[in-house]
């Protein structure tokens, strides 16, 4: 696994060959390619969990492993505000 910043898919938009999906980062939304993802791995649907690098989808995980990706990069800087929750808590909802 590389570093990455876990991401919640909201809804495949259109753009760059129907390659970009927008994506739910700790409450931001943000369009993300998902051209680097095996052809196999691309149909992502609303609630999927992605880890992303660099503007593209690098790989697809679980909440679990979003979680473990977030607390990685909070070692690293300023930890998440209480508004957030963890990523291995129940959504609300998505979309």
């Amino acid at each position: 696994m590389c570093l990455g910043i876990p991401g919640r898919v909201v809804e495949r938009v259109e753009g760059y060959g129907d390659q970009l999906v927008l994506v739910d980062i700790v409450g931001g939304q943000s369009r993300v390619n998902l051209g680097m993802l095996d052809e196999d791995d691309q149909d992502l649907k609303p609630g999927e969990w992605v880890l992303i690098h660099m503007g593209f989808v690098v790989e697809r995980c679980d909440a679990a492993a979003a979680e473990k990706a977030m607390v990685g990069l909070e070692l690293m800087g300023r930890p998440r505000d209480d508004q957030h929750p963890r990523y291995d808590e129940a959504p609300e909802s998505v979309g």
